[in-house]
């Protein structure tokens, strides 16, 4: 398969997940996130998102370059804005990334390394966010904590609240049989009864 019916497999492939994504979803959700933004904040974010797409991909371009593959800097943003899109329509979060390393080992002609490229690139991305927490957590450790407190309150909240919830169903039948023994005169009654003659003998 050549190049170009590749492109035009995986864009057909692209309209095909979003057409069906807007079949079983609906437009109403993505029309309200719409309404709930501005567009001085919509143009922010495609611009943030812009110049963190094309770092991303600058930082792929290296990679491959250090292990002796070539990749221009625009197929490489036009492959992570595909990426980045499979990873988010499809199952897994990571298929997209397979895509772009399988793709271009194949038009690299040597598949191991474009996967190595790619796997090297993604582990310095996360090694790049695991050190901006870290700073962010040395700086405002105050912070940390106080988001960290909400994340474990609430599933410790619901937590006790589902295990209060369990027991009560255990107990009601329970509590419900002893009140009906004593209405009905049963266990309880009977010792009750029993010991009535001695206390009446006795007064």
């Amino acid at each position: 398969m050549t190049g170009a019916a590749r492109a035009r497999l995986g864009a057909a492939t692209g309209l095909a997940v979003l057409a069906v994504l807007l079949w079983r979803l609906g437009t109403g959700a993505f029309v309200d996130g719409l309404r709930a933004v501005d567009a001085r904040t919509l143009l922010a974010a495609l611009g943030l998102g812009l110049l963190t797409t094309v770092c991303s991909a600058w930082r792929w371009c290296l990679v491959a370059r250090g292990l002796g593959i070539r990749l221009p800097l625009g197929p490489a943003v036009a492959a992570y804005y595909r990426a980045l899109f499979l990873n988010a329509a499809l199952p897994g979060g990571v298929l997209g990334d397979v895509h772009r390393a399988v793709r271009h080992g194949r038009d690299a002609g040597d598949v191991g390394r474009g996967v190595r490229a790619v796997v090297l690139e993604r582990v310095a991305g996360q090694a790049v966010l695991i050190s901006a927490g870290v700073v962010v957590a040395a700086a405002r450790p105050s912070l940390v904590l106080e988001h960290t407190g909400r994340l474990i309150g609430g599933p410790a909240v619901a937590g006790g609240g589902a295990a209060a919830g369990g027991r009560r169903p255990r107990r009601a039948p329970q509590l419900r049989r002893t009140g009906t023994r004593l209405r009905s005169g049963g266990t309880v009654g009977r010792g009750a009864r029993d010991r009535a003659p001695d206390t009446e003998e006795t007064t």
